[in-house]
Protein backbone atom coordinates (compact mmCIF):
# COMPACT_ATOMS: atom_id res chain seq x y z
CA UNK A 1 0.00 0.00 0.00
CA UNK A 2 1.04 3.30 -0.55
CA UNK A 3 -0.62 5.26 2.24
CA UNK A 4 1.41 7.23 4.70
CA UNK A 5 -0.47 8.39 8.16
CA UNK A 6 0.64 11.40 10.00
CA UNK A 7 -0.62 12.51 13.85
CA UNK A 8 0.48 15.55 15.62
CA UNK A 9 -0.58 18.21 18.41
CA UNK A 10 -3.40 19.83 17.12
CA UNK A 11 -3.02 23.41 17.42
CA UNK A 12 -5.51 26.28 18.71
CA UNK A 13 -8.71 25.68 17.34
CA UNK A 14 -7.95 22.32 15.48
CA UNK A 15 -10.51 19.51 14.51
CA UNK A 16 -10.70 16.29 16.42
CA UNK A 17 -11.48 14.21 13.04
CA UNK A 18 -9.25 11.67 10.99
CA UNK A 19 -9.10 12.90 7.69
CA UNK A 20 -8.37 10.61 4.31
CA UNK A 21 -6.89 12.43 1.24
CA UNK A 22 -7.07 10.17 -2.33
CA UNK A 23 -5.33 11.99 -4.90
CA UNK A 24 -3.22 10.90 -7.69
CA UNK A 25 -0.86 13.89 -7.28
CA UNK A 26 2.14 13.77 -5.11
CA UNK A 27 2.23 17.35 -4.82
CA UNK A 28 -1.42 17.70 -3.67
CA UNK A 29 -0.70 14.67 -1.19
CA UNK A 30 2.39 16.84 0.28
CA UNK A 31 0.21 20.01 0.14
CA UNK A 32 -2.59 18.54 2.17
CA UNK A 33 -0.64 16.71 4.47
CA UNK A 34 1.54 19.62 5.69
CA UNK A 35 -1.00 22.01 6.21
CA UNK A 36 -3.81 19.40 7.95
CA UNK A 37 -1.03 17.53 10.43
CA UNK A 38 -1.40 20.87 12.30
CA UNK A 39 -4.73 21.18 11.89
CA UNK A 40 -6.69 17.64 12.37
CA UNK A 41 -6.50 14.98 14.85
CA UNK A 42 -4.83 12.66 12.34
CA UNK A 43 -4.05 12.75 8.40
CA UNK A 44 -3.79 9.91 5.88
CA UNK A 45 -2.73 10.06 2.30
CA UNK A 46 -2.87 7.51 -0.59
CA UNK A 47 -2.99 7.76 -4.40
CA UNK A 48 -5.13 5.44 -5.64
CA UNK A 49 -9.13 4.87 -4.40
CA UNK A 50 -8.39 1.03 -5.41
CA UNK A 51 -6.72 1.08 -1.08
CA UNK A 52 -10.42 2.54 0.21
CA UNK A 53 -11.66 -0.25 1.48
CA UNK A 54 -8.19 -1.25 2.99
CA UNK A 55 -8.03 1.96 4.53
CA UNK A 56 -11.70 2.04 5.52
CA UNK A 57 -11.07 -0.94 7.16
CA UNK A 58 -8.07 -0.46 9.36
CA UNK A 59 -8.98 3.14 10.35
CA UNK A 60 -12.13 5.43 11.99
CA UNK A 61 -12.36 8.03 9.04
CA UNK A 62 -14.12 11.30 9.91
CA UNK A 63 -13.87 12.77 6.63
CA UNK A 64 -12.63 11.75 3.20
CA UNK A 65 -11.45 14.22 0.33
CA UNK A 66 -11.21 12.37 -3.13
CA UNK A 67 -10.03 13.60 -5.97
CA UNK A 68 -12.21 13.24 -9.37
CA UNK A 69 -10.03 12.44 -11.59
CA UNK A 70 -7.24 9.71 -11.94
CA UNK A 71 -6.45 8.33 -15.33
CA UNK A 72 -3.31 10.62 -17.33
CA UNK A 73 -5.98 13.23 -19.13
CA UNK A 74 -9.62 12.71 -17.68
CA UNK A 75 -11.80 15.56 -17.09
CA UNK A 76 -15.22 14.82 -16.19
CA UNK A 77 -15.49 13.51 -13.02
CA UNK A 78 -16.79 9.93 -13.42
CA UNK A 79 -14.11 7.97 -11.42
CA UNK A 80 -14.83 10.36 -8.64
CA UNK A 81 -18.40 10.08 -8.78
CA UNK A 82 -18.13 6.04 -9.43
CA UNK A 83 -15.72 5.58 -6.47
CA UNK A 84 -18.37 8.38 -4.49
CA UNK A 85 -21.12 5.57 -4.69
CA UNK A 86 -18.63 2.81 -3.44
CA UNK A 87 -17.72 4.60 -0.80
CA UNK A 88 -21.53 5.36 0.32
CA UNK A 89 -22.32 2.28 -0.27
CA UNK A 90 -19.87 0.84 2.35
CA UNK A 91 -21.56 3.19 4.94
CA UNK A 92 -23.94 6.48 3.85
CA UNK A 93 -22.82 8.33 6.68
CA UNK A 94 -19.55 8.89 5.46
CA UNK A 95 -18.75 12.13 4.54
CA UNK A 96 -17.20 12.94 1.47
CA UNK A 97 -15.93 15.87 -0.17
CA UNK A 98 -14.66 15.73 -3.84
CA UNK A 99 -11.78 17.71 -5.28
CA UNK A 100 -11.26 18.56 -8.94
CA UNK A 101 -8.85 20.93 -10.79
CA UNK A 102 -11.55 21.44 -13.34
CA UNK A 103 -14.52 23.93 -12.52
CA UNK A 104 -17.50 22.48 -13.72
CA UNK A 105 -20.81 23.54 -12.01
CA UNK A 106 -23.04 20.87 -13.46
CA UNK A 107 -20.67 18.37 -12.21
CA UNK A 108 -20.89 19.59 -8.65
CA UNK A 109 -25.18 19.54 -8.44
CA UNK A 110 -24.00 15.50 -9.69
CA UNK A 111 -22.06 15.13 -7.13
CA UNK A 112 -24.10 16.87 -4.69
CA UNK A 113 -27.40 14.80 -5.53
CA UNK A 114 -25.12 11.65 -5.36
CA UNK A 115 -24.30 12.06 -1.75
CA UNK A 116 -21.39 14.09 -1.65
CA UNK A 117 -20.95 16.46 1.24
CA UNK A 118 -19.14 19.56 -0.94
CA UNK A 119 -17.19 20.12 -3.64
CA UNK A 120 -13.90 21.85 -3.51
CA UNK A 121 -11.72 23.09 -6.70
CA UNK A 122 -7.60 22.55 -6.31
CA UNK A 123 -5.56 24.92 -6.21
CA UNK A 124 -7.83 25.36 -3.38
CA UNK A 125 -6.82 28.51 -0.01
CA UNK A 126 -6.15 27.02 2.97
CA UNK A 127 -8.56 29.00 4.95
CA UNK A 128 -11.40 27.68 2.32
CA UNK A 129 -10.06 24.38 2.88
CA UNK A 130 -10.46 24.24 6.67
CA UNK A 131 -13.68 25.90 6.59
CA UNK A 132 -14.76 23.20 4.39
CA UNK A 133 -13.73 20.57 6.65
CA UNK A 134 -15.10 22.21 9.78
CA UNK A 135 -18.33 22.10 8.29
CA UNK A 136 -18.03 18.62 7.52
CA UNK A 137 -16.94 17.51 10.80
CA UNK A 138 -19.76 19.23 12.88
CA UNK A 139 -21.55 16.82 10.39
CA UNK A 140 -20.21 13.82 10.96
CA UNK A 141 -20.55 14.60 14.64
CA UNK A 142 -23.94 15.34 14.02
CA UNK A 143 -25.13 11.87 11.92
CA UNK A 144 -23.18 9.97 14.98
CA UNK A 145 -25.41 11.69 17.43
CA UNK A 146 -28.31 11.16 15.35
CA UNK A 147 -27.76 7.26 15.12
CA UNK A 148 -26.69 6.82 18.31
CA UNK A 149 -29.87 8.61 19.83
CA UNK A 150 -32.27 6.08 17.38
CA UNK A 151 -30.08 2.96 18.38
CA UNK A 152 -30.76 3.97 21.95
CA UNK A 153 -34.63 4.97 21.12
CA UNK A 154 -34.83 1.97 19.42
CA UNK A 155 -33.57 0.01 22.71
CA UNK A 156 -35.64 1.44 25.09
CA UNK A 157 -38.63 0.94 23.13
CA UNK A 158 -38.21 -3.12 23.27
CA UNK A 159 -36.98 -2.73 27.24
CA UNK A 160 -40.52 -0.62 27.49
CA UNK A 161 -42.51 -4.21 25.79
CA UNK A 162 -40.46 -6.85 28.08
CA UNK A 163 -42.24 -5.39 31.18
CA UNK A 164 -39.80 -5.82 33.57
CA UNK A 165 -41.17 -5.68 37.05
CA UNK A 166 -40.03 -4.01 40.15
CA UNK A 167 -38.46 -5.90 42.69
CA UNK A 168 -41.02 -7.20 45.03
CA UNK A 169 -40.26 -8.65 48.27
CA UNK A 170 -40.61 -8.04 52.55
CA UNK A 171 -38.02 -11.15 52.94
CA UNK A 172 -34.52 -10.17 55.06
CA UNK A 173 -32.47 -11.51 51.96
CA UNK A 174 -34.56 -9.68 49.43
CA UNK A 175 -34.00 -6.25 51.98
CA UNK A 176 -30.35 -6.52 52.03
CA UNK A 177 -30.33 -7.31 48.52
CA UNK A 178 -32.12 -4.11 47.81
CA UNK A 179 -29.93 -2.10 49.89
CA UNK A 180 -26.93 -3.80 48.40
CA UNK A 181 -28.22 -2.82 44.65
CA UNK A 182 -29.03 0.95 45.79
CA UNK A 183 -25.37 1.37 46.92
CA UNK A 184 -23.64 -0.46 43.91
CA UNK A 185 -25.85 1.05 41.49
CA UNK A 186 -24.58 4.53 41.15
CA UNK A 187 -21.02 3.01 40.76
CA UNK A 188 -19.73 1.44 37.33
CA UNK A 189 -18.67 -1.53 38.97
CA UNK A 190 -19.27 -5.02 37.80
CA UNK A 191 -21.77 -6.95 39.21
CA UNK A 192 -22.62 -10.53 38.74
CA UNK A 193 -25.67 -11.55 40.05
CA UNK A 194 -25.87 -15.82 41.12
CA UNK A 195 -28.95 -18.08 41.66
CA UNK A 196 -31.24 -20.52 40.46
CA UNK A 197 -32.84 -20.47 37.47
CA UNK A 198 -36.01 -18.18 37.34
CA UNK A 199 -35.45 -15.94 40.95
CA UNK A 200 -35.25 -13.14 38.78
CA UNK A 201 -31.67 -12.09 37.94
CA UNK A 202 -32.88 -9.91 35.27
CA UNK A 203 -34.98 -8.13 37.09
CA UNK A 204 -32.17 -7.22 39.29
CA UNK A 205 -30.25 -6.78 36.59
CA UNK A 206 -32.25 -3.62 35.12
CA UNK A 207 -32.96 -2.53 38.45
CA UNK A 208 -29.10 -1.74 38.90
CA UNK A 209 -29.15 -0.08 35.36
CA UNK A 210 -32.41 1.86 36.63
CA UNK A 211 -30.64 3.43 39.58
CA UNK A 212 -27.24 3.61 37.78
CA UNK A 213 -25.58 7.25 36.34
CA UNK A 214 -26.52 5.43 32.89
CA UNK A 215 -30.18 5.28 33.00
CA UNK A 216 -31.36 6.99 30.37
CA UNK A 217 -28.92 5.08 28.03
CA UNK A 218 -29.11 1.54 26.67
CA UNK A 219 -29.86 -1.87 28.78
CA UNK A 220 -28.45 -4.15 26.39
CA UNK A 221 -29.67 -7.99 27.24
CA UNK A 222 -27.64 -10.55 25.74
CA UNK A 223 -28.70 -13.96 26.56
CA UNK A 224 -25.56 -15.93 26.00
CA UNK A 225 -26.75 -19.70 26.66
CA UNK A 226 -28.83 -18.99 23.36
CA UNK A 227 -25.99 -17.60 21.67
CA UNK A 228 -24.79 -20.67 18.88
CA UNK A 229 -20.84 -20.53 19.44
CA UNK A 230 -19.97 -19.88 15.41
CA UNK A 231 -22.05 -16.96 16.00
CA UNK A 232 -20.79 -15.39 19.69
CA UNK A 233 -17.87 -13.09 17.96
CA UNK A 234 -21.05 -11.33 15.02
CA UNK A 235 -23.23 -10.77 17.68
CA UNK A 236 -21.31 -9.21 20.69
CA UNK A 237 -18.55 -7.80 18.65
CA UNK A 238 -20.05 -6.99 14.84
CA UNK A 239 -19.15 -7.52 11.38
CA UNK A 240 -17.56 -5.95 8.70
CA UNK A 241 -19.17 -5.84 5.07
CA UNK A 242 -17.84 -9.41 3.35
CA UNK A 243 -16.74 -10.69 6.14
CA UNK A 244 -18.61 -13.54 5.64
CA UNK A 245 -21.26 -14.73 3.37
CA UNK A 246 -24.45 -13.13 4.73
CA UNK A 247 -22.60 -9.95 5.36
CA UNK A 248 -24.56 -7.49 3.28
CA UNK A 249 -23.88 -4.24 5.30
CA UNK A 250 -21.58 -3.06 8.55
CA UNK A 251 -23.38 -4.26 11.37
CA UNK A 252 -22.29 -3.16 15.12
CA UNK A 253 -22.29 -5.76 17.87
CA UNK A 254 -24.23 -5.57 20.94
CA UNK A 255 -21.29 -3.59 23.00
CA UNK A 256 -20.93 -1.07 20.21
CA UNK A 257 -25.03 -0.61 20.73
CA UNK A 258 -24.18 -0.27 24.25
CA UNK A 259 -21.84 2.31 23.98
CA UNK A 260 -22.83 4.27 27.10
CA UNK A 261 -24.73 2.28 28.83
CA UNK A 262 -25.32 -0.97 30.44
CA UNK A 263 -24.54 -4.66 29.14
CA UNK A 264 -26.40 -7.66 30.69
CA UNK A 265 -25.00 -10.75 30.07
CA UNK A 266 -26.92 -13.87 31.31
CA UNK A 267 -25.85 -16.77 31.57
CA UNK A 268 -22.26 -16.84 31.06
CA UNK A 269 -21.51 -19.78 33.09
CA UNK A 270 -22.12 -21.74 29.75
CA UNK A 271 -19.46 -19.82 27.75
CA UNK A 272 -16.14 -22.64 26.27
CA UNK A 273 -12.95 -21.57 27.23
CA UNK A 274 -12.16 -20.18 23.84
CA UNK A 275 -15.13 -17.86 24.01
CA UNK A 276 -14.33 -17.00 27.66
CA UNK A 277 -10.88 -15.50 26.41
CA UNK A 278 -12.16 -13.42 23.89
CA UNK A 279 -14.70 -11.97 26.14
CA UNK A 280 -11.80 -11.55 28.70
CA UNK A 281 -9.99 -9.25 26.33
CA UNK A 282 -12.98 -7.18 25.04
CA UNK A 283 -13.38 -6.40 29.00
CA UNK A 284 -9.72 -5.81 30.13
CA UNK A 285 -9.47 -3.37 26.37
CA UNK A 286 -12.78 -2.10 26.83
CA UNK A 287 -12.43 -2.30 22.91
CA UNK A 288 -14.14 -4.16 20.61
CA UNK A 289 -13.05 -5.28 16.94
CA UNK A 290 -15.53 -6.32 14.20
CA UNK A 291 -14.86 -9.49 12.32
CA UNK A 292 -13.72 -8.66 8.86
CA UNK A 293 -11.92 -5.25 10.51
CA UNK A 294 -8.57 -4.79 12.34
CA UNK A 295 -9.38 -1.81 13.97
CA UNK A 296 -10.10 -1.69 16.95
CA UNK A 297 -13.33 0.21 18.48
CA UNK A 298 -13.28 2.02 21.69
CA UNK A 299 -16.73 1.20 24.24
CA UNK A 300 -18.01 2.11 27.45
CA UNK A 301 -20.31 -0.10 28.53
CA UNK A 302 -21.44 -0.64 32.31
CA UNK A 303 -21.23 -4.63 32.99
CA UNK A 304 -23.37 -6.63 34.89
CA UNK A 305 -23.29 -11.11 34.44
CA UNK A 306 -25.24 -13.62 35.59
CA UNK A 307 -25.42 -17.31 35.85
CA UNK A 308 -26.76 -20.05 37.67
CA UNK A 309 -24.02 -22.03 37.59
CA UNK A 310 -20.99 -22.77 40.13
CA UNK A 311 -18.32 -20.58 38.94
CA UNK A 312 -16.13 -21.43 41.87
CA UNK A 313 -16.06 -25.23 41.35
CA UNK A 314 -15.79 -24.04 37.56
CA UNK A 315 -12.40 -22.49 38.11
CA UNK A 316 -11.14 -25.21 40.00
CA UNK A 317 -12.29 -27.62 37.77
CA UNK A 318 -10.59 -25.65 34.76
CA UNK A 319 -13.62 -25.06 32.81
CA UNK A 320 -14.18 -21.27 33.96
CA UNK A 321 -11.47 -18.77 33.92
CA UNK A 322 -10.27 -17.44 37.42
CA UNK A 323 -9.22 -13.70 35.57
CA UNK A 324 -12.60 -13.83 33.93
CA UNK A 325 -14.09 -14.27 37.34
CA UNK A 326 -12.07 -11.73 38.74
CA UNK A 327 -12.95 -9.05 36.18
CA UNK A 328 -16.61 -9.79 36.65
CA UNK A 329 -17.23 -9.96 40.12
CA UNK A 330 -16.64 -6.79 41.58
CA UNK A 331 -19.77 -7.06 43.39
CA UNK A 332 -21.18 -10.33 43.94
CA UNK A 333 -25.25 -10.52 44.34
CA UNK A 334 -26.62 -14.19 45.34
CA UNK A 335 -30.44 -14.41 44.78
CA UNK A 336 -32.27 -16.88 47.45
CA UNK A 337 -34.30 -19.31 45.73
CA UNK A 338 -38.69 -18.53 46.46
CA UNK A 339 -38.67 -22.16 48.58
CA UNK A 340 -36.53 -19.46 50.98
CA UNK A 341 -38.95 -16.65 50.81
CA UNK A 342 -41.90 -17.23 53.16
CA UNK A 343 -44.82 -15.19 52.54
CA UNK A 344 -43.16 -13.23 49.67
CA UNK A 345 -45.02 -15.99 48.04
CA UNK A 346 -47.94 -14.57 48.73
CA UNK A 347 -47.01 -10.60 48.00
CA UNK A 348 -45.65 -11.72 44.44
CA UNK A 349 -48.93 -14.21 44.18
CA UNK A 350 -50.96 -10.98 44.51
CA UNK A 351 -48.34 -8.71 42.35
CA UNK A 352 -48.82 -10.83 39.30
CA UNK A 353 -52.78 -11.13 40.19
CA UNK A 354 -53.09 -7.51 39.70
CA UNK A 355 -50.88 -7.17 36.69
CA UNK A 356 -52.66 -10.22 34.61
CA UNK A 357 -55.89 -9.09 35.69
CA UNK A 358 -55.56 -5.81 34.22
CA UNK A 359 -53.62 -7.44 31.08
CA UNK A 360 -56.75 -9.51 29.91
CA UNK A 361 -59.62 -7.15 31.55
CA UNK A 362 -60.65 -9.29 34.55
CA UNK A 363 -62.47 -8.97 37.45
CA UNK A 364 -60.08 -11.33 39.64
CA UNK A 365 -59.11 -9.50 43.21
CA UNK A 366 -57.58 -12.18 45.79
CA UNK A 367 -56.50 -15.77 46.42
CA UNK A 368 -58.55 -18.64 48.08
CA UNK A 369 -57.39 -19.39 51.99
CA UNK A 370 -56.73 -22.71 49.92
CA UNK A 371 -54.87 -21.36 47.12
CA UNK A 372 -52.61 -19.63 49.91
CA UNK A 373 -52.09 -22.98 51.62
CA UNK A 374 -50.73 -24.74 47.82
CA UNK A 375 -48.48 -21.46 47.03
CA UNK A 376 -46.79 -21.36 50.67
CA UNK A 377 -45.92 -24.85 50.67
CA UNK A 378 -45.06 -25.97 46.90
CA UNK A 379 -41.31 -25.94 46.50
CA UNK A 380 -41.48 -23.89 42.88
CA UNK A 381 -38.37 -25.51 41.46
CA UNK A 382 -38.94 -22.68 38.94
CA UNK A 383 -39.04 -20.10 41.20
CA UNK A 384 -40.33 -16.82 40.76
CA UNK A 385 -40.79 -17.60 36.84
CA UNK A 386 -42.61 -20.75 37.49
CA UNK A 387 -45.00 -18.53 40.18
CA UNK A 388 -45.57 -15.66 37.18
CA UNK A 389 -46.66 -18.57 34.60
CA UNK A 390 -49.22 -20.20 37.23
CA UNK A 391 -50.70 -16.88 38.19
CA UNK A 392 -50.70 -16.17 34.94
CA UNK A 393 -52.31 -19.19 34.03
CA UNK A 394 -54.36 -18.98 37.01
CA UNK A 395 -55.92 -15.28 35.94
CA UNK A 396 -57.06 -16.58 32.81
CA UNK A 397 -58.89 -19.84 33.89
CA UNK A 398 -60.60 -18.19 36.65
CA UNK A 399 -64.70 -17.46 36.73
CA UNK A 400 -64.73 -15.09 39.85
CA UNK A 401 -63.03 -12.78 41.25
CA UNK A 402 -61.23 -14.83 43.45
CA UNK A 403 -58.34 -17.16 42.52
CA UNK A 404 -59.35 -20.99 44.02
CA UNK A 405 -56.84 -23.89 44.40
CA UNK A 406 -58.50 -25.70 41.21
CA UNK A 407 -57.18 -22.61 39.15
CA UNK A 408 -53.92 -22.67 39.78
CA UNK A 409 -53.48 -26.41 38.28
CA UNK A 410 -51.09 -27.06 40.66
CA UNK A 411 -51.86 -31.26 40.77
CA UNK A 412 -51.55 -33.48 43.80
CA UNK A 413 -48.96 -35.86 41.96
CA UNK A 414 -46.75 -32.70 40.82
CA UNK A 415 -47.28 -31.26 43.88
CA UNK A 416 -46.37 -34.70 45.63
CA UNK A 417 -43.30 -34.43 43.02
CA UNK A 418 -41.84 -31.21 43.87
CA UNK A 419 -42.23 -32.08 47.74
CA UNK A 420 -39.77 -35.50 47.20
CA UNK A 421 -36.91 -33.37 45.96
CA UNK A 422 -34.28 -34.10 48.80
CA UNK A 423 -33.44 -30.54 49.89
CA UNK A 424 -29.82 -31.69 50.43
CA UNK A 425 -29.13 -32.45 46.79
CA UNK A 426 -26.80 -30.43 44.66
CA UNK A 427 -28.31 -27.84 42.38
CA UNK A 428 -26.69 -29.03 38.98
CA UNK A 429 -28.11 -32.47 40.23
CA UNK A 430 -31.61 -31.24 40.69
CA UNK A 431 -31.42 -29.06 37.45
CA UNK A 432 -30.88 -31.92 35.76
CA UNK A 433 -33.48 -33.98 37.35
CA UNK A 434 -35.94 -31.26 36.00
CA UNK A 435 -34.67 -31.03 32.57
CA UNK A 436 -35.14 -34.64 32.39
CA UNK A 437 -38.54 -34.90 33.70
CA UNK A 438 -39.78 -31.99 31.25
CA UNK A 439 -38.30 -34.17 28.17
CA UNK A 440 -39.84 -37.35 29.56
CA UNK A 441 -43.61 -35.48 30.05
CA UNK A 442 -43.43 -33.93 26.61
CA UNK A 443 -42.19 -37.37 25.38
CA UNK A 444 -38.66 -35.53 23.57
CA UNK A 445 -40.68 -32.71 21.99
CA UNK A 446 -37.96 -29.88 22.65
CA UNK A 447 -39.77 -27.01 22.16
CA UNK A 448 -42.66 -27.82 24.35
CA UNK A 449 -40.09 -28.74 26.94
CA UNK A 450 -38.02 -25.57 26.99
CA UNK A 451 -41.28 -23.39 27.39
CA UNK A 452 -42.42 -25.34 30.39
CA UNK A 453 -38.31 -24.55 31.84
CA UNK A 454 -38.60 -21.07 30.91
CA UNK A 455 -35.61 -22.03 28.46
CA UNK A 456 -35.05 -21.26 25.23
CA UNK A 457 -34.45 -24.03 22.82
CA UNK A 458 -30.50 -23.53 22.16
CA UNK A 459 -30.18 -23.12 25.99
CA UNK A 460 -32.06 -26.25 26.21
CA UNK A 461 -29.54 -28.12 23.84
CA UNK A 462 -26.75 -27.12 26.21
CA UNK A 463 -28.27 -28.14 29.03
CA UNK A 464 -29.08 -31.74 27.18
CA UNK A 465 -25.37 -31.55 26.48
CA UNK A 466 -23.87 -30.55 29.74
CA UNK A 467 -25.50 -33.13 31.41
CA UNK A 468 -25.00 -35.88 28.56
CA UNK A 469 -28.68 -36.76 28.56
Amino acid sequence: MNDRKESSPLGPGGLEATVLIIDDDDDILLSARLFLKQQVKQVITCKSPKEINVLLSRNEVDIILLDMNYQKGASDGREGLYWLEHILSIDKDYVVILMTAFGNVELAVKAIKKGATDFILKPWENEKLFATLSAASKLRESNRKVKKLEKIHTSLQKDLTRGFENIVGQATGIKQLQNTLLKVAPTDANVLILGENGTGKQVFAYEIHGNSQRKNQVFMHVDLGSLNENLFESELFGYAKGAFTDAKEDKPGRFELADGGTIFLDEIGNLTLPLQAKLLSVLQNRTVIRLGESKARKVDVRLITATNMPLNEMVAKNTFRQDLLFRINTVELLLPPLRQRGTDILLLANHFMQVFSSKYHKETRNLSSKAEEILLNYKWPGNVRELQHVLERAVIMSDGKEITDEDLQLSPQRFTQTNTVPEEMALGDMEKMMVQKAIDKHKGNISKAAAELGLTRAALYRRIEKFGI
